[in-house]
């Protein structure tokens, strides 16, 4: 029986996804300069975080196998 959890594959995906994410997020701010007011918290606290996040989590997950 495999063990429960996504696979290696599904979890490389995910790091891909993750670093293309932060990635368009950077070249968005390099281009439309840095937000401002609500919309940095919606870019870093909220995009940011979650590409970056879901990274470290792929990556420690990945470590382990």
């Amino acid at each position: 029986m495999a063990a429960p959890g996504p696979t290696r594959g599904e979890l490389i995906f995910r790091l891909c996804f993750s670093i293309a994410g932060l990635g368009l997020l950077a070249v968005a701010v390099a281009v439309r300069g840095m937000p401002r007011g609500a919309a940095l918290f919606e870019v870093f606290g909220i995009a940011g975080a979650f590409f970056a996040g879901t990274a470290i989590w792929t990556i420690l997950k990945l470590r382990k196998r």
